[in-house]
């Protein structure tokens, strides 16, 4: 079995609320561990990295990891399921 640690994010802009500026950041995937420690990465098919903003012209994304709240660790992947990765392109809260 396997179990969603992580939510991996990239920052896609900016919003305002109450007067302060926000991150707004999309969902690319997932970070997941096995029973036996090890870890995997669940990539969205879809992410375009090239998509991604890049005022200052940098040849990399900085790809931002949310720790999954503790009501979504008790939920175990099996092996043969698939995981679903939201990928809304306006989400307002992090983490996930």
């Amino acid at each position: 079995m396997t179990k969603k640690t992580y939510d991996l994010a990239v920052k896609v802009g900016t919003y305002e609320k109450g007067g302060e500026t926000k991150n707004r950041y999309l969902n690319i995937g997932a970070v997941l561990q096995k029973d036996d420690g090890g870890k995997f990465i669940l990539l969205d098919r879809t992410f375009n990295p090239a998509g991604v903003p890049n005022p200052d012209g940098r040849s990399t994304v900085i790809v931002s990891l949310f720790e999954v709240k503790k009501e979504e660790n008790h939920k175990d992947i099996s092996k043969d399921e698939d995981v679903a990765v939201s990928n809304p392109a306006d989400e307002e809260t992090i983490p996930f």
